[in-house]
């Protein structure tokens, strides 16, 4: 959680306002009917979630999902790896922005050592799931590490993915001239590495992937601030306490929970899911390239709410 929104007298959610995993269970089989075939499990930090594990397995054994993957700090991943790939997890994304635990802890706002993380990482790859890590580069900050990053994660034969900074909540003090372009990102990892482009694998895809060519590794880049991709995003989120947004960006969501515990069936919960989705017209990211347009000037969801 940011630092600046967490202190000693923050009030945490009652259990009983949190969604739980019959209540999303639930949400996803109704996606399902709507064609979703992929779900992340992000926050915040999902391992700090008891029944984590058991929710894997009933999304994995009571859903049509084909790609069931978890975003994570790592810092626990050494002791749910092996039982989360048992309960059916297909992938892991692991937040990583430094190799330098001061600059880490500046990113990230808490105090988590590069090594933990690098062990968490590990600990993933030592039971067969499938794994990538995510920097979000800022310049000034760790735009200097981007080449010690790639190398770090080629002799792991990981996909490491460039994120260009985002001005997502309102605590990180964002600043467009804070933005390391996907551009500036190229061109760095031009000097020390040969790569070539790869076309997307499916539809809605937010990463340029690229591959290097003398290792059978690839690298992405994550450019929604240069190049906004609004148009294709295919991407709804579900908050822990059963908000649903249709962008990153959005200052409110519409509240599924009280829907569900009113035990409407599952037609209606689908149709209802259906007509949110039907009428949304996000596009934050292409407003905000173009100065002509105003943002909506109200408060944004904080990552750590609403995931990535």
């Amino acid at each position: 959680m940011p630092k600046e929104i967490f202190g000693p007298d923050y009030a945490f959610l009652p259990k009983s306002k949190v969604l739980s995993n019959l209540e999303i269970l639930r949400i996803a089989q109704s996606f399902c009917e709507l064609g979703v075939e992929k779900i992340r499990l992000t926050g915040g930090e999902p391992l700090l979630r008891s029944d984590l594990v058991e929710l894997v397995s009933s999304l994995k054994k009571e859903t049509s999902i084909r790609d069931l993957s978890l975003t994570t700090n790592a810092s626990l991943l050494p002791r749910y790896a092996s039982k989360l790939k048992e309960a059916g997890l297909d992938r892991i994304n692991i937040s990583l922005d430094s190799l330098k635990d001061d600059t880490l802890e500046k990113m990230s706002g808490r105090k988590t050592k590069a090594t933990t993380v690098l062990k968490g990482i590990d600990s993933a790859l030592s039971v067969g799931l499938k794994t990538k890590v995510n920097m979000v580069v800022k310049k000034g900050v760790n735009d200097s590490e981007i080449i010690s990053m790639a190398t770090e994660m080629r002799q792991r034969a990981i996909t490491l993915r460039f994120i260009e900074y985002m001005d997502v909540g309102n605590t990180n003090q964002w600043k467009l001239d804070e933005v390391v372009s996907v551009d500036s990102i190229l061109n760095k990892l031009s000097e020390h590495f040969s790569f070539e482009s790869l076309k997307p694998t499916y539809k809605g895809e937010v990463a340029s992937r690229f591959k290097y060519k003398d290792i059978n590794s690839e690298f992405g880049i994550i450019n929604s601030v240069t190049k906004p991709f609004c148009s294709n995003c295919n991407r709804a989120r579900l908050s822990a306490d059963g908000k649903l947004f249709t962008c990153l960006f959005a200052s409110k969501g519409t509240d599924i929970r009280s829907v569900v515990r009113k035990e409407i069936s599952s037609k209606e919960l689908t149709e209802l899911l259906y007509s949110i989705w039907n009428k949304r017209d996000d596009r934050y990211s292409e407003l905000r390239s173009n100065s002509s347009n105003e943002l909506n000037s109200e408060p944004r969801v904080e990552m750590s709410y609403i995931g990535g």
